[in-house]
């Protein structure tokens, strides 16, 4: 009995100590993950806690550090959360961050994870689980942490997929690990379109090289991380097309990592697959010049009807002066008199007339308006005659889809943009729908029976080749447009990891002018590549001189004028003159 009261007693001792080392060994792993998250904040400064799972030192910890904490204990969220990108999660247990919303998941896709391993998980699988979900931000400790204070951090490109850092070592837990990839390649595909990206060989090593303002982008971007490209050209071997919208969906569907193409944006309901804007222009047409006002109708063009009609009041005014002046009496006036004075007629035409020798001071004062009225008819429209005859005026520019309704051109248009267009009213007689290279053909060639969709980067390159012509073919109407406001973004891999440095290159780039240079080198780079052409495309200027067909309409007055004189003549001569006297000029 008193062996058996001995062992109890014992039992009992052994028991409080396993307690009491129990409750200090968790004060003391709460101290040290403490420790752990303080040396995290000043790596890396975090404004906010997700904390998933429950029954773990990590909930009891958020008090103590002062920062707004989310307790996720169920591990999913059933709405949006607005997480910045600054948040630190912590997980309880691999297993206990099950987050199922969409939306949540791409804002803390790139968040730095620390997680606390319970039971008998290796480092090498937690990491490989958290790769397969594009997740490399990943540290991890067990519950030993406050014996051995040994930190788990997952690193991508090395033999093996962790590093085993000592609590008390100044190495970083967490690094920026993309920004030296070691060869790593980036999946790609290049859509040639000049300026963007043109296709060349390289002459010293025959490689196959991309050059542009977005081929340039991604080319040095590679060469900042140390990486590869990787052209994926078998996608286009199942007979699709290499366009941008197929690039697009290619990215959408994770088959690329970045395409080498602007990203389709405009029907895009969020930017998932789609970067940062790298450019914003806009998306309108390029239209021919007006045409000049041909010779023929100069002289219509000059004869404006308010004017004639103030001209022939005063005609009708000096002439009714210099009747009632001449024969003091209104009895003289009619309206042949005043319609038909010689005086008047020759005045205006700034021809001779017979002056009366014994004019009274009112006569003569009418003589100097009349001439002083013929100086400055005649005068005004010889000026415009000559100045219209040596620079014609051209048609008014289009400003609105009604001014295209009304004139001779056609919209040649790609597929892309049929159903954009079609919104805009146009008449389907007047839309030409054309492959994606029969259009840029086309509008190579400067073809001015259309008007042609293009973006205002393109059209620098289209500006400066209107440089060698003898005079330009077309301008840019910032009026008609498909958009006023087109992005130009890459196209994007869902859950690219290393999406904010690609967005952060794309922004130093704009920045340092890089982007500018290359712009502004496009049409140059074109010629070298031969996707331009220094040839003048302007047809031949029409000769200076005025033709027959010019004079149609002064020959038809002249006629008709002519015509007019020798019937009255005629009339004149067989017809007694008694009838006539009416129509005699007044002396």
């Amino acid at each position: 009995m008193a062996w058996f009261i001995i062992i109890l007693l014992w039992l009992g001792n052994s028991r409080a100590q396993f307690v009491d080392i129990t409750s200090q060994t968790e004060p003391d792993l709460e101290e040290r993950l403490f420790g752990l998250l303080l040396r995290l904040k000043t790596e890396k400064i975090y404004d906010t806690l997700l904390i998933y799972g429950r029954d773990c030192a990590f909930p009891s910890l958020a008090s103590r550090l002062q920062v707004p904490t989310v307790l996720v204990s169920s591990g999913s969220t059933n709405f949006e959360w607005n997480f910045s990108s600054l948040t630190l999660i912590l997980s309880c247990d691999i297993q206990a961050e099950r987050e199922e919303n969409y939306r949540t998941l791409m804002k803390l896709h790139l968040a730095r994870r620390l997680i606390l391993l319970r039971g008998d998980f290796q480092p090498e699988s937690v990491c490989d689980f958290y790769s397969k979900k594009d997740q490399y931000n990943i540290a991890m400790v067990k519950e030993n942490f406050d014996q051995f204070g040994v930190v788990y951090s997952c690193r991508l490109f090395q033999d093996q997929n962790y590093e085993k850092i000592n609590f008390s070592e100044g190495k970083p837990i967490f690094i920026e690990q993309f920004r030296n990839m070691h060869g790593a390649p980036i999946r790609t595909f290049p859509v040639v379109k000049p300026p963007q990206c043109m296709f060349y060989r390289d002459a010293t090593t025959g490689e196959e090289r991309y050059i542009g303002f977005v081929a340039n982008l991604l080319n040095n971007f590679v060469t900042k991380v140390n990486a590869t490209l990787s052209m994926q050209m078998e996608l286009a071997k199942n007979g699709a097309e290499p366009s941008f919208v197929n690039v697009t969906n290619w990215a959408a569907e994770d088959l690329l990592d970045i395409g080498m193409s602007e990203a389709l944006s405009s029907r895009m309901s969020n930017f998932d697959t789609i970067s940062y804007p790298y450019l914003m222009s806009s998306y309108c047409f390029m239209i021919p010049v007006p045409d000049k006002m041909p010779f023929s109708e100069i002289y219509m063009a000059i004869v404006s009807p308010p004017v004639l009609i103030v001209l022939f009041i005063i005609f009708c005014i000096i002439s009714v002066m210099l009747i009632y002046i001449q024969k003091k009496s209104w009895r003289a006036l009619s309206v042949t008199s005043v319609l038909m004075n010689d005086i008047c007629l020759r005045g205006f035409l700034a021809q001779p007339f017979p002056f009366p020798r014994h004019s009274s001071r009112k006569l003569k004062l009418i003589f100097m308006i009349l001439g002083f009225s013929s100086v400055i008819t005649t005068t005004m429209y010889l000026a415009y005659l000559q100045t219209f005859l040596w620079a014609p005026p051209v048609d008014p520019p289009m400003t609105s889809l009604a001014d295209l309704r009304k004139s001779r051109y056609k919209m040649a248009i790609s597929i892309y943009d049929a159903d954009v267009v079609n919104s805009l009213n146009v008449s389907k007689e007047q839309v030409v729908v054309l492959g994606l290279t029969k259009l840029r053909h086309l509008r190579g060639t400067f073809n001015d029976n259309y008007i042609y969709p293009v973006t205002g980067l393109r059209w620098i390159t289209f500006n400066m080749q209107q440089n060698i012509f003898a005079y330009p073919l077309f301008y840019y109407s910032e009026t008609i447009c498909v958009n006023y406001f087109d992005i130009l973004s890459f196209p994007l891999r869902r859950h690219l990891p290393y999406r904010d440095l690609f967005e952060e290159h794309m922004l130093r780039q704009k920045e340092f002018g890089l982007t500018k240079l290359w712009l502004d080198r496009s049409f140059w780079v074109m010629l070298r590549l031969n996707h331009s052409t220094r040839e003048d495309l302007s047809p031949p200027l029409r000769d200076d001189y005025i033709e027959v067909d010019n004079l149609y309409w002064v020959l038809c007055l002249y006629f008709a004028g002519l015509g007019l004189g020798c019937t009255c003549f005629i009339l004149e001569l067989i017809t007694p003159l008694t009838r006539w006297g009416r129509f005699r000029v007044l002396q």
